[in-house]
């Protein structure tokens, strides 16, 4: 059984028990998040694709703590002029743990 999500602008496949990195919001680890926007459920009954979200479906995850992404270097370089800068980013993004596909 597996569903997508929308979340932030991003679509996720998720299966029950799936670890997934989304963006980052204020929750307490163990909190519950709730997905409401749901674009497709597959399950034993069969696939239900929605137009453009399933009605009455829902996955529910817990938060398993805050992360960091990958270091992104930003480098802004004007010839001739002796102006170099080197800035970097990192994303903060929240682990949860898919629980339970309704829908």
């Amino acid at each position: 059984m597996y569903a997508i999500i929308a979340d932030s602008g991003r679509q996720f496949k998720v299966e029950e028990g799936q670890m997934l990195e989304i963006d980052f919001r204020d929750v307490n680890v163990g909190d519950t998040v709730t997905f409401e926007r749901v674009l497709a459920v597959s399950s034993e009954d069969g696939f239900k694709l929605g137009k453009p979200t399933v009605s009455g479906a829902s996955v529910t995850a817990t938060v398993i703590g805050e992360t960091k992404g990958e270091k992104i270097f930003i480098q802004k370089f004007r010839r001739r002029k002796n102006s170099k800068r080197r800035t970097g980013h990192r994303q903060k993004y929240v682990k949860v743990q898919i629980g339970s596909i309704a829908g």
